[in-house]
């Protein structure tokens, strides 16, 4: 132990010495309540100065690296997209829609909160705007039929999760541009575990309004000529993910092209067509991405530099050496991924746990041979976990802003969601073609 103390006072570049130093200065800082920008960066200056004696100048060329590629373009066209929508008309036609063929049956509200988020996700690609759009309209229906409070507010908090799986996910772009895979595959990956997570949730709404049937109130059942209309509101919503999926898995456009004509598609949505929004809402929506972005680009930029810097000193390898995983079957190596996302992500935002974690597990990942594309899918299920789990879930503290109700309220129902969402992962552990099927029919 002396000896240990006295390598990190002399700078006696040691692998545990340096991944000590490191993670006592993120967590030091984090206390402090500093953004996560600043550790990671305090983090790489101190151990280039102190470890390496390397020109910190270096920091500054990663992080410039880190937002170049051309795949992340793809991001800020994605937000701005479903940040017109969250502000237009699209998220209300969904749930019209899902309404008028489900809200009648038994559990049919909460299957229809569950599938518009699904929908609604697979046209904005943003969890938190899933959460805002879909939960204040649905959140007082559900209550008026005599849902419980802490069941609804579970149910979007974790069905507007299936975003993350569901393209255009940003949470798939920014790991495909990580590992070096290709965004497109990611994207028709994620439809199956995305569809069935979502069935997943149905079944057990279903279930729970069995279980309350005397407290819950059936709404009226729609006529074929509302459910016409319905149809016809919600057709031009329906179009983008189906033109974005179709483009995609045909080749005729690479996801940052899907983005930027997301953007003029919802703009000729809510502004010429349906004519829900202005110039002034257009111009709001763009000042709203750019503060979203810059956070985003902030975050990638300053989590390149930190890569680089613990790659630089040979961590992640001798980390995974310590580990030992060469030796163990692939199943084990996917097990070992995702329980490190899960863990990371309840308690730091999965967006950083992301930048940290990944440059750490693709050289494991290579060495096994894993398909890039299903680690992708199992650590994007890992980030919508992490977003809806205690203690630091993003969603959480949106659903909190958004409903105005306390902590502790909002995560009692999350048990069961989330163990429906372990069971996707061990599906996914266990029976990767579950992502790999439409993947290898559109690629392969």
């Amino acid at each position: 132990m002396l000896e240990f103390f006295s390598n990190m006072i002399t700078g006696e570049p040691e692998l545990y010495v340096i991944t000590f130093t490191l993670t006592i200065i993120m967590f030091v800082l984090l206390f402090l309540s500093f953004p996560m920008v600043v550790p990671l960066t305090i983090a790489a200056i101190i151990g280039l100065i102190h470890f390496s004696n390397t020109n910190t100048q270096v920091i500054i060329q990663q992080m410039v690296t880190g937002i170049s590629p051309n795949a992340l373009i793809a991001v800020p066209m994605f937000i701005f997209a479903a940040d017109i929508m969250t502000r237009g008309n699209t998220a209300t036609c969904l749930l019209k829609l899902i309404q008028s063929f489900f809200g009648h049956m038994r559990g049919g509200l909460p299957i229809s909160t569950c599938l518009s988020c699904t929908l609604f996700g697979s046209v904005s690609g943003s969890t938190q705007a899933t959460v805002v759009s879909v939960g204040q309209i649905m959140r007082p229906k559900l209550l008026q039929a005599g849902y419980k409070d802490s069941f609804i507010m579970a149910l979007i908090i974790n069905a507007s999760d299936i975003a993350f799986l569901i393209p255009p996910s940003i949470g798939m772009i920014l790991y495909g541009t990580l590992a070096n895979t290709s965004v497109g595959e990611l994207f028709i990956a994620g439809i199956g575990p995305g569809i069935i997570l979502a069935l997943l949730f149905s079944c057990y709404s279903y279930m729970y309004s069995l279980r309350y049937a005397d407290e819950i109130v059936l709404i009226e059942k729609a006529s074929w000529s509302e459910k016409f209309e319905a149809i016809k509101d919600s057709l031009l919503a329906l179009v983008l993910p189906a033109l974005i999926i179709g483009g995609i898995y045909s080749g005729i456009v690479t996801p940052t092209e899907a983005a930027s004509f997301s953007v003029l598609y919802a703009i000729c949505i809510e502004c010429i067509i349906t004519r829900h929004l202005n110039t002034k809402d257009i111009w709001d929506s763009a000042i709203h991405t750019g503060l979203i972005t810059a956070v985003v680009f902030m975050l990638v930029g300053v989590g390149q530099a930190f890569s680089w810097y613990i790659s630089f000193e040979q961590i992640p390898q001798g980390l995974l050496e310590s580990l030992n995983l060469e030796d163990t079957s692939p199943k084990f190596i996917l097990f070992i991924i995702s329980l490190s996302f899960f863990v990371g992500c309840m308690l730091v935002d999965s967006l950083v746990v992301l930048l940290i974690l990944t440059p750490i597990f693709v050289p494991i990942i290579d060495a096994a041979n894993l398909d890039p594309v299903l680690v992708g899918v199992v650590v994007t299920l890992q980030m919508a976990i992490g977003s809806a789990t205690p203690p630091f879930g993003c969603d959480i503290f949106t659903a909190i802003a958004i409903f105005q109700r306390p902590y502790m309220e909002v995560i009692k129902g999350t048990l069961p969601f989330i163990t429906l969402l372990f069971v996707m992962s061990a599906l996914l552990i266990f029976f990767p073609n579950i992502a790999l099927f439409l993947r290898d029919l559109a690629f392969k």
